[in-house]
């Protein structure tokens, strides 16, 4: 039986909290594989699994600290693994045993402004400098990489090169299982009556939901825009951009949604508003493509590779082409919601993915 460690202390953050949580759940129960899970204290006291080849390991070490280079690897090292997967773009440098790792996106390197920090720029530009090096040894030393796009692949090639190619496999990710499972809040129909856009994300600076305030504040309609995403630092700092804008009425900012929240929004909002600049995926697209949500978003490459030509395209640096892009929306709404929305449901699934990933777990294990 191979044993196989899944690093999952990031089970409960947004985005990579949901790869992780999914990946685990379509994990096989079987015979040949064992898994180890490593969780940060108050998750391994919390969370609990039903399959028998499951083993909890307490691993209370945050990301993108000292002990996390010390302590999280005298961790794993105590476990008789044959294969570790790192799930997120931060490890152990000196662990030298074999492992996978999966890389969301490059956006951290792509956008270097310090604008998505609340550290002062001395300490950003010092953690930035160890970030590169962690991912430039993480991306080297691995046995296999997985990305959630074939667009992150193609970011990984041009910025490490191509020699990389060979070790590089892109595997979609999908609805996250218990957001499916899950029914609508109805009691939010009071306090949100149609017609509203939406937005659901964090308010990052590559996210680009400034220049969507900025367009959406000269729109003449009745409609509003709310904003769904995490009570932070930036959540606070984007409140105050609304402020200043004296839009309080018309844009509304809705922190931490629980999934029924979720799903009354998709199902209720005119259509999904995606402004980012940059992503490894979005899950957010596909979430609104399963409750039928249209979606008006980026023209860029990994939202044309996710959705082909099934959503309204506007180009994210410019403010008069998100504003131009909604206006026609409103004044002609597309006649199907979502025509192909069946195709898209069909690609992308998190069960498709643990199976996909399970497969080069194996290949990685020969």
């Amino acid at each position: 039986m191979k044993k196989i460690g899944i690093d999952a202390r990031l089970i409960n953050q947004t985005g990579v909290g949901r790869y992780v949580h999914n990946l685990l759940y379509y994990l096989p129960e079987n015979n040949e594989l064992t898994f180890y899970v490593y969780l940060l204290k108050k998750e391994f006291n919390e969370i609990s699994f039903n399959k028998k080849n499951f083993i909890k390991r307490e691993a209370n070490f945050s990301w993108h600290s000292f002990s996390e280079q010390t302590g999280f690897l005298k961790t794993i090292l105590a476990d008789p693994l044959d294969l570790m997967h790192f799930t997120y773009f931060s490890y152990p440098i000196l662990y030298q045993k074999k492992f996978v790792a999966t890389v969301h996106d490059l956006t951290p390197l792509i956008f270097k402004t310090g604008k998505a920090s609340s550290k002062n720029m001395l300490i950003y530009k010092i953690k930035h400098f160890f970030f590169r090096q962690i991912l430039s040894a993480q991306i080297k030393n691995s046995k296999a990489l997985i990305t959630p796009s074939k667009s992150v692949k193609k970011q990984i090639l041009e910025y490490y090169g191509k020699g990389l190619e060979e070790k590089i496999f892109p595997i979609y990710e999908g609805i996250d299982y218990q957001l499916i499972k899950t029914k609508e809040n109805i009691s939010l129909k009071k306090r949100f009556p149609k017609p509203f856009f939406i937005y659901v994300g964090n308010f990052y600076p590559h996210k680009n939901v400034e220049n969507l305030l900025t367009a959406f504040t000269s729109i003449k309609s009745d409609a509003k825009l709310i904003l769904l995403g995490p009570d932070d630092y930036f959540a606070k700092r984007m409140f105050q951009s609304i402020k200043r804008m004296k839009q309080n009425q018309r844009i509304l900012v809705y922190n931490n949604p629980t999934r029924e929240d979720l799903i009354f929004f998709y199902k209720n909002a005119q259509a999904l508003i995606h402004p980012s600049l940059s992503e490894g995926f979005g899950l957010p697209l596909i979430e609104a493509t399963h409750f039928n949500c249209p979606i008006i978003a980026s023209d860029i490459p990994v939202f044309n590779e996710i959705l082909g030509s099934d959503f309204i395209k506007f180009n994210p640096y410019s403010v008069e082409d998100i504003r131009n892009k909604i206006e026609i929306f409103i004044e002609i709404p597309p006649k199907s919601r979502l025509t192909g929305r069946r195709r898209i449901l069909e690609r992308y699934s998190f069960e498709k993915m643990a199976a996909q990933t399970t497969k080069l777990y194996n290949d990685v294990l020969l």
